[in-house]
């Protein structure tokens, strides 16, 4: 089996790490893709020494510290640069290895030994940066958020996970029109989504309708998320995987009220 075939069946998934860790589909599949352009011109320097997987995530650490975080085209989004502006502003409270020590373990599911690999770090230090990040969740502003889940367990499940993590829920919404309904009625500052809903309407098209009444960040949550992370077209910045953990939702918020200005401290 070739090296690219080795690594496309986790390339969904480094687009989803990549998303989260800079706050942007653009951002995130720019720095994917100067991985790739990497692997291609130098391929005897793929870590040989681990599986696929990990030697491309590896890849990607060396990409982005090597960038310094400036992986920046001319036509980036004014959207894109200014989640960079407010991720740069955050980053006095929150360390870069912090966050991509939590993402790590509690979204893409490495183990701490596994996740220090990745880092450069030992283990023990990677223990010590998830609880820092987790320390820094505790301070991070409230939201007010609306979910969109037509599943009563999940939704129960979800309702809980938020506001254990001290956050107000708006409503929950089962279609599509209940959610923009919800929205438009009480406005979150956090849309977590489903994509089928109860009437076989689309939790894409329920975010849509709100986006295009106003700013929001989304984080969707599916059991097929390589559908939504192909690099093709306009995707999900932030997205959790089906059946998720409690930790995953945890880090998925946290990271997505990172990048949210409305939450950015003032002091």
């Amino acid at each position: 089996m070739s090296l690219g075939q080795q690594l496309a069946p986790h390339l969904p998934l480094l687009r989803r790490y990549a998303r989260a860790l800079t706050g942007s589909q653009d951002q995130g599949d720019r720095y994917v893709r100067a991985t790739l352009e990497a692997i291609v011109a130098a391929p005897e320097e793929f870590p040989s020494d681990v599986d696929a997987r990990l030697g491309l995530y590896r890849t990607f650490h060396a990409i982005w510290n090597s960038a310094n975080y400036d992986v920046v085209d001319d036509d980036t989004p004014n959207s894109a640069a200014a989640a960079e502006a407010i991720a740069r502003a955050r980053l006095a409270r929150m360390s870069p290895l912090s966050r991509q020590a939590l993402l790590l373990t509690a979204m893409e599911g490495f183990s701490p030994e596994d996740a220090a690999y990745l880092i450069d770090v030992d283990t023990e230090e990677l223990e010590t940066l998830v609880s820092d990040a987790l320390a820094e969740i505790e301070k991070q502003t409230r939201a007010r958020v609306l979910i969109i889940e037509d599943e009563p367990m999940i939704a129960m499940d979800i309702e809980t996970i938020v506001r254990d993590l001290g956050h107000e829920v708006t409503g929950v919404a089962v279609t599509r029109d209940e959610a923009v309904a919800l929205a438009m009625e009480d406005r979150p500052g956090l849309v977590l989504a489903d994509i089928q809903l109860a009437d076989d309407s689309s939790g894409i098209d329920a975010v849509k309708d709100i986006l295009a009444q106003f700013s929001v960040p989304v984080i969707f949550i599916t059991a097929f998320p390589e559908r939504l992370l192909t690099g093709e077209r306009p995707e999900p910045t932030f997205l959790i995987t089906k059946p998720f953990q409690r930790s995953t939702v945890k880090a998925a918020i946290s990271q997505a009220l990172f990048f949210d200005e409305a939450t950015l401290p003032t002091e």
